[in-house]
């Protein structure tokens, strides 16, 4: 097969020779938005993030293979791959651990006022803060049940919090106390002292987070965003933190990125902002050339 491989996956030179010698032509290509370094019609597998971004997908051909590097689904055109019968895969559990520690870590940092013992230190200042928060005894709801979703169900229960999953199908296993179908999402957010969002998005969960979904939400909730910013209404969102309905909010996505210097998130004490950065471990590449060799076999 021949194989485009971009360079949004890296790998060991070791590693691309293993896949060559799975009966591959591998062409490389740096930047996705760049000229093809070969014609269109000659490709039939890629392994790629956002290339059909740049590049009309019907030009592809003979292509009948695509391996993302992302978890997510929402930069490929999933209708015309269903439609020719091309084979989709993704990176689903390569970037799941870092990611939940990443959510527990916001949390902790909110709960227990990491910021402002942080400029403190910076001033010498010696001051005590009296609204240290528990993470024990507080009842979190993972909205999407995924790889990312059940890792950070592991590290939640793991605090002695009750977990709650909310999704369109029921878990298997017991990593989470009890189920909520997507319908009843609102009963679980009224429960809840934590929200984490993890769900992908599409036309059902674009803006799922609105005026009225983020109404639901219990006093003093803090929302945690790792999925996509589209999930969440922005204007919706920074309302709710403004007028105290949400504690606070850690969100590594947002529905622009870069996100504007002048959007008011960046200046908002309760928030944690992250540039899309939770994904990241050192573990990832190995994780993800495992994923891909599994796949291509």
């Amino acid at each position: 097969m021949k194989l485009l491989i971009t360079g949004a996956f890296r790998c060991a030179e070791e590693n691309l020779k293993s896949i060559a010698e799975l009966g591959n032509e591998i062409v490389f290509m740096q930047n996705e938005s760049e000229e093809l370094p070969c014609d269109y019609g000659e490709v039939e597998g890629v392994i790629c993030n956002g290339l059909f971004l740049h590049h009309d997908i019907e030009k592809f051909s003979s292509l009948k293979y695509i391996q993302l590097t992302s978890a997510g689904l929402d930069r490929v055109p999933l209708d015309y791959i269903n439609r020719k019968g091309i084979k989709l895969y993704n990176a689903a559990g390569v970037y799941s651990a870092p990611m939940a520690e990443f959510a527990l870590c916001g949390v902790l940092d909110l709960y227990k006022r990491s910021r402002f013992f942080a400029e403190n230190q910076k001033a010498h200042k010696w001051e005590k803060h009296r609204n240290i928060l528990e993470l024990c005894g507080k009842t979190v709801s993972i909205i999407g049940c995924g790889s990312v979703g059940r890792e950070c169900a592991k590290r939640f229960s793991a605090f002695g919090t009750t977990v709650l999953g909310v999704d369109i199908v029921k878990p298997e296993g017991d990593l989470f106390c009890q189920y909520f179908p997507i319908k009843n999402i609102k009963a679980a957010l009224r429960l809840s002292d934590i929200v984490i969002l993890t769900l992908p998005l599409n036309d059902s969960t674009r803006y799922m987070f609105d005026e009225d979904m983020l109404s639901e939400l219990k006093d003093g909730c803090l929302l945690v965003n790792i999925s996509r910013g589209a999930v969440i209404k922005e204007e919706a969102l920074i309302s709710a933190l403004k007028c105290g309905n949400l504690s606070g909010a850690v969100l590594d996505v947002f529905e622009e990125e870069p996100l504007s210097p002048d959007n008011p998130l960046w200046d908002m004490e309760n928030v944690i902002l992250t540039p899309h950065n939770s994904f990241v471990g050192e573990g990832n590449g190995q994780r993800l050339f495992e994923a891909v060799y599994r796949n291509l076999v």
